[in-house]
């Protein structure tokens, strides 16, 4: 999509701090961390939003957490806690159109969250 920041991130078009990449997944740093450890964990494919999953795609969804707790593990957050956050439409704080999960960790996280 040409138009979509994640997109232009995953075709390398639009610099990001990588901190893991395969044919299929790219997480890397947030440009506004929320916490100490703050990740993008995004499908290369362009897809929306969550909402958007259909039962041909929902394996992404997958591998992103899957991703997640391989890096949370990586990060030496796992064990004290981690958050992953999906928001779905700018009513929950979507702001870029394109699926991804934040990986938040690093300090104690509240509740609710916001």
């Amino acid at each position: 999509m040409a138009d979509c920041l994640f997109c232009g991130i995953a075709a390398k078009e639009i610099p990001a701090r990588v901190a893991y990449e395969d044919e299929a997944v790219l997480a890397f740093h947030d440009i506004n961390p929320q916490a100490p450890v703050h990740l993008q964990v995004i499908p290369k494919r362009h897809i929306a939003r969550v909402s958007e999953l259909t039962s041909e795609t929902i394996g992404l969804m997958g591998k992103l957490v899957l991703t997640a707790n391989r890096l949370a593990g990586e990060l030496k957050i796992a064990e004290p806690g981690y958050r992953l956050v999906v928001n779905c439409n700018a009513g929950a704080g979507q702001s870029v159109y394109h699926l991804h999960l934040h990986l938040l960790g690093g300090r104690p996280m509240r509740w609710p969250p916001g």
